[in-house]
């Protein structure tokens, strides 16, 4: 059996296996394509770009609180600041969140995932969506125990 077949004018004809396999391709293509575009369509630039510092008249978000939560003092802050220097006269700045939470005025060890949320050491298994929650889940499994003070670093 021939892969095309003929029609009386001398037309012919693509077999069915040949248009599904064509279908098939062409819906993969179109897939992947359609997977890869927002990987692909990022401006070079842009994503080069360091974000800003903050400073007068810069839009940095932070998140601040201070609060009584069952007895304990929790006191937080979120806040984007420089990691270095320009060099060489070019702009070389990347902007770096710093957090910090005090629980009773002893730091809280906080951590930011990649998808945004924070985990802490005290409950690293779990990760909550602002400072504020982590803190206050972080109360919730100390119960009366308080947090350790900081290690001292011996150099």
């Amino acid at each position: 059996m021939s892969p095309t077949t003929a029609k009386p004018g001398g037309t012919r004809i693509p077999s069915r296996r040949t248009v599904l396999r064509g279908a098939f391709t062409a819906a993969v293509v179109t897939g992947t394509a359609g997977a890869l575009f927002p990987l692909l369509d990022r401006d070079p630039v842009a994503t080069a770009r360091p974000a800003p510092a903050p400073g007068p008249g810069s839009r940095a978000t932070s998140e601040e609180f201070a609060e009584m939560y069952r007895g304990r003092e929790i006191r937080g802050t979120a806040s984007v600041v420089p990691a270095g220097a320009p060099a060489d006269n070019r702009v070389a700045v990347a902007a770096e969140p710093v957090t910090e939470i005090r629980i009773d005025g002893r730091p809280l060890h906080v951590m930011r995932r990649a998808d945004g949320t924070y985990l802490s050491d005290v409950r690293h298994y779990e990760s909550y969506p602002t400072l504020l929650e982590t803190a206050r889940a972080a109360v919730d499994e100390l119960g009366a125990a308080r947090l350790a003070p900081p290690a001292a670093h011996h150099m």
